[in-house]
């Protein structure tokens, strides 16, 4: 249904084709279903056609239905979270602020998301990746530089490719405060407006790992209210764009690196669609506990919003491949909505490390087998 409509119509009207067709069958049906008194008589005329109208409305179920084939697409996309409230590609069922919340087409199967350097330009690195896992990478995260556009490109690839684009936008060298003041309002109305132009969904993150010191906007750099003021500015310049498609991944780092609280960077429930979490395996050591499970607990002091691994990997060690065994099970476990894993060699350890699955055979082996049982 949806490759038909996208032949006839193109993909910016096809579901306004179909949500035109549902109405008028609907009125017809309706009409020929309410007798009409005019001047307190019923309206003269022949009985009701009821095959006729029969017919309507089956017409009726059959667009329905197409449109549910069209919809399964991407709801296959965005497959979990608490409460069944989303069905994308052309109706958003929305919470009150009219934020998207996801699906739950197939809850309890993790999904397996990848960052690959240059994805932006090119997506046969995501290919490859998906190729080597035997499995396709829903989410595509990509970096995104303050006053760069939204890559529309990358995010119609990942699509294409059964997967939807993250995009973590990085505010380097910018004041947090002048966004609050409305300083970079006219560049985030741009990017909103390409966004609900792209018509799929779309996770957005917003200067992630603030709970750490690394960043301008992080940890004793940037008061954490200016932070969630800022948050909130920017979520509601989107929703005044109507950019309802976007996901928002407010994203920590793990705090075996970092022991400030973090409630006090949460904008708030209405503000935040999923939480995400970065850490990675740096040394033999390390187990899916250690790495991620006290940052898992204290979120959920103060929230009970999903959870996605939204950055991880496992350096090359002499325990890697059980702690990827762990990874997975953890995910699994804990009813992640999955992991992106951050598919690029480095050298400057321990933080950064060679983390490519080509770059380690038993690693990529042991990473196609737990994924397919997932």
């Amino acid at each position: 249904m949806k490759h038909i409509l996208t032949t006839l119509l193109g993909t910016s009207l096809e579901w306004e084709f179909v949500r035109a067709i549902v109405v008028i069958f609907a009125v017809a049906a309706i009409w020929r279903l309410i007798p009409l008194r005019m001047n307190g008589q019923k309206r003269r005329g022949k009985r009701p056609n009821y095959l006729a109208v029969s017919a309507g409305v089956l017409s009726v179920a059959v667009v329905l239905a197409g449109a549910g084939i069209y919809v399964d697409r991407d709801t296959s996309l965005i497959r979990h979270t608490s409460k069944p409230q989303v069905a994308i590609g052309g109706t958003e069922a929305k919470s009150s602020s009219g934020a998207v919340s996801g699906t739950t087409a197939d809850p309890g199967k993790p999904d397996i998301g990848v960052f690959e350097p240059g994805s932006t330009a090119s997506y046969t690195a995501v290919r490859n990746f998906a190729s080597e896992t035997g499995q396709p990478a829903r989410i595509s995260l990509y970096y995104s530089g303050w006053n760069d556009p939204f890559q529309i490109n990358m995010a119609n690839w990942a699509y294409q490719n059964d997967g939807m684009p993250f995009v973590q936008m990085l505010p380097y060298g910018r004041s947090l405060a002048s966004l609050v003041n409305g300083q970079y309002d006219a560049y985030l109305r741009s990017f909103a407006t390409a966004v609900r132009g792209y018509k799929h969904p779309v996770l957005i993150g917003f200067a992630p790992e603030m709970n750490g010191n690394w960043y301008d906007w992080g940890n004793g750099h940037t008061a954490p209210s200016v932070y969630v003021a800022a948050w909130q500015h920017l979520v509601n310049v989107f929703r005044a764009e109507h950019a309802n498609n976007v996901i928002w991944v407010w994203t920590v780092n793990s705090i075996n690196a970092s022991g400030a609280p973090l409630k006090q960077w949460w904008p708030g429930a209405s503000y935040v669609t999923w939480i995400g979490v970065d850490g990675y395996y740096y040394k033999p050591s390390d187990t899916f506990n250690s790495v991620f499970g006290t940052t898992i607990q204290e979120i959920s002091t103060f929230t009970n919003k999903r959870v996605l691994i939204s950055e991880t990997a496992i350096g090359p060690n002499s325990a890697n491949v059980s702690q990827l065994n762990g990874l997975f099970q953890g995910v699994k476990n804990d009813h992640l909505l999955g992991f992106v894993w951050f598919d690029q060699a480095q050298n400057d350890p321990p933080y950064h490390q060679d983390w490519r699955l080509a770059d380690n055979r038993a690693l990529e082996a042991t990473f196609r087998t737990d994924a397919a049982s997932i």
